[in-house]
């Protein structure tokens, strides 16, 4: 057995191999090994290479021949669940819990009796793996009996019982919960939480249930003290155990909450959304996420406000994207809990009364671009509004899809069509996938789809798994072809001008590529060139001064006249389409001293010349200012793109004076 449980269990992966081939040298030899040749097939040297899959599937196999059976439980309680590797000691536990079925009596009997004095021992990682053992084992248990028509508590003794009740209160009396090893206590006490929930133990009404929903809180508002490593763990424990709690212990015969307990509970957690930690709006919002639909009945207007206005970017919380973020998830979780009713109550159900508020919560983090020293944290917010307003459209399409009303699936599909085409890789493939589910969903299809058979062409079905949202060699091809829709054009242009403005050279390089290949198709059609056009500038004007937008959108026009893409305005006399670019362009860097705007600019106004008109002077002039900029680089790059400019467009100047012009450009030390 040592052999075997060194090939199963040992933390290392060579160990683990040298102990099966061990094994095996073993039984081919001497072949008296018990059941030698059934576990080397489970066991070989290949599948031991896998840890998990060592302790949560090979083990429970041989642990089913009863002569390894007590050895292996023996083993992961003595010298697996105090190891100094968390991950192993939680595989412990989980193997543990897996191997229970084999031998009840013994878990019962022996281990847990065993375990109790640990989980409240005094070294730190044996009573972390001691509680969480408890846990699995009592879990185990509980349903093994479930499943053979038993009471809950047929494997346990008074004194277990009591055991697991006390754990919690002496971690309490100790302190235990703070410093350190609080970082590791409150995970696992709230996992053993939710499992004796889970296990529907015979606690109703008993003054523990209070002590545990206090741990659940405390681990709430205690996430801001601890690293963002540990955070998640805690958050997600304490809402796991919160919402097994619930779901055992606060619900009456009738199926509904005791109204005080409910008053108090959705009333804390919503006052907590607006706390000035960020990590405790956090823990609140996923909390009143899980809350089961009994402790929602009659409130659920109170906590969608709640989490409306965690949504909301105000000058004090502008770097609070994370707390947005989950407040955008559990919204969508809050409606997935209390389902869908046309013409129900608003405090009850998804209705007509609610379903806008909704939407306009989560169309609103679609728009969060909020940037600190960690980068684009409003990314984090614009994947959770993404996901959750898949989840929540597929759940009214799938019980009153006529909630849905077009404008509303029209912003969806138009701002999802936008996230496809912006230039982070990971935002770009979720919008994409999202994008494609609502298209091709089909039990039954979302309605009100804009352009839905143009797109179906576009985004064949056959290709919704195969299509890569990440290679941007993939996506741009398809993405730019929404440009020739007028629902999507607005958006798709909109976020293609910040990939193709952009600085990394892949996404710059397909997206650029793919919108000039769109240009050269329309060229021949006046119609859609105006068309474009006119987005081109709605969305240079609703974007001024705005960095994000404007600054990639001058490098973009720079490309785009570079490219020819507006040759056909070039010979009419003074088209509105440069004149008002020119004025756009003139009024962006108005007073900047922000150098790549400045820089970008110029390129626009250098391909503006080609336009025929009054506008040519206008444009001199304002090279001319650009020429007497008082920042050194401007004034060298506007001479320099003015002297390529005079080479290009010859035309342009009197033949005269052009040689001379050309010789002050090239000539003088700017």
């Amino acid at each position: 057995s040592a052999l075997v449980i060194a090939a199963v269990f040992d933390r290392d992966v060579n160990c683990r191999r040298a102990a099966s081939a061990a094994f095996q040298e073993n039984v081919g030899r001497q072949g008296t090994f018990p059941h030698g040749i059934d576990i080397l097939t489970a066991a070989d040297y290949f599948a031991v290479g896998n840890r998990v899959n060592c302790y949560l599937t090979i083990s429970v196999y041989i642990a089913g021949f009863s002569e390894y059976t007590q050895p292996m439980i023996d083993h992961l309680v003595n010298m697996k669940i105090n190891h100094w590797d968390g991950v192993i000691r939680e595989l412990a536990t989980k193997a543990l819990h897996n191997i229970t079925p084999q031998a009840p009596e013994y878990m019962a009997n022996v281990v847990l009796p065993r375990l109790l004095p640990l989980s409240v021992g005094s070294d730190l990682h044996t009573r972390h793996g001691a509680i969480l053992a408890c846990a699995e084992i009592t879990h185990a248990l509980c349903k093994l009996a479930q499943e053979n028509n038993r009471s809950v508590t047929y494997y346990f003794s008074e004194k277990s019982l009591e055991g697991l009740k006390q754990i919690h209160q002496e971690l309490c009396s100790r302190q235990l919960y703070r410093g350190l090893g609080g970082e590791l206590m409150r995970p696992a006490v709230c996992t053993l939480i939710e499992k004796l929930s889970l296990s529907k133990m015979p606690f109703r009404g008993d003054p523990i249930i209070g002590g545990w929903q206090w741990l659940i809180n405390d681990s709430l508002r205690h996430l801001t003290l601890v690293s963002s490593a540990v955070r998640q763990h805690i958050k997600e424990s304490a809402v796991s155990a919160l919402a097994a709690l619930c779901n055992e212990f606060y619900i009456n015969e009738r199926g509904e909450a005791d109204p005080a307990l409910q008053d108090e509970l959705v009333t804390q957690y919503v006052s907590e959304l607006q706390n000035a930690e960020e990590m405790i709006r956090c823990g609140f919002s996923r909390a009143l996420g899980a809350l089961p639909r009994f402790l929602l009945k009659g409130r659920l207007q109170q906590v969608l406000e709640g989490l409306k206005k965690t949504t909301v970017i105000s000058p004090e919380d502008m770097s609070f994207a994370e707390s947005r973020r989950d407040a955008l998830i559990a919204t969508a979780k809050v409606c997935q809990t209390v389902g869908v009713k046309g013409d129900g109550s608003q405090q009850e159900y998804v209705c007509r009364d609610n379903v806008d508020q909704i939407y306009a919560t989560l169309l609103s983090g679609v728009t969060d671009y909020t940037t600190d020293s960690r980068g684009d944290v409003g990314g984090w917010v614009r994947e959770a509004a993404m996901t959750s307003l898949m989840e929540v459209t597929l759940l009214l399409v799938q019980h009153e899809a006529e909630l849905i009303n077009p404008n509303i699936c029209k912003q969806i599909m138009c701002w999802l069509a936008q996230q496809s085409a912006e230039k982070i890789d990971k935002f770009r493939a979720h919008a994409g996938s999202v994008f494609l589910t609502l298209l091709h969903f089909d039990h039954p299809p979302v309605p009100h789809i804009p352009h839905r058979e143009e797109l179906e062409r576009i985004f064949p079905r056959s290709e919704k798994e195969t299509l890569n949202w990440n290679a941007a060699s993939e996506a741009f091809p398809r993405i730019t072809q929404l440009l020739g829709l007028p629902a999507y054009q607005y958006h798709v242009l909109l976020g293609l001008s910040v990939s193709v403005g952009g600085l990394t050279e892949t996404t710059l390089r397909y997206s650029a590529q793919s919108l000039f290949d769109y240009m050269k198709k329309i060229q021949g059609d006046p119609r859609a060139l105006e068309s474009f056009c006119e987005t081109l500038l709605k969305v240079f004007e609703d974007n001024l001064r705005n960095d994000r937008v404007s600054v990639p959108l001058l490098t973009m026009l720079d490309q785009m006249l570079a490219n020819g893409c507006f040759d056909m305005f070039t010979e009419q006399e003074n088209h509105p389409f440069p004149v008002k670019l020119f004025t756009l362009c003139k009024e962006e860097i108005r007073r900047s001293k922000d150098i790549r705007k400045l820089r970008s600019s110029i390129g626009v106004f250098c391909g503006l010349i080609q336009f025929q008109g009054d506008m040519r002077e206008k444009v001199f002039f304002q090279l001319f200012l650009l020429l007497c900029h008082p920042f050194p680089i401007i004034r060298k790059t506007t001479a320099s793109q003015v002297y390529e400019m005079l080479l290009t467009y010859s035309d342009v100047v009197d033949p005269a004076i052009v040689d001379q012009a050309m010789a002050i450009l090239s000539d003088t030390n700017w």
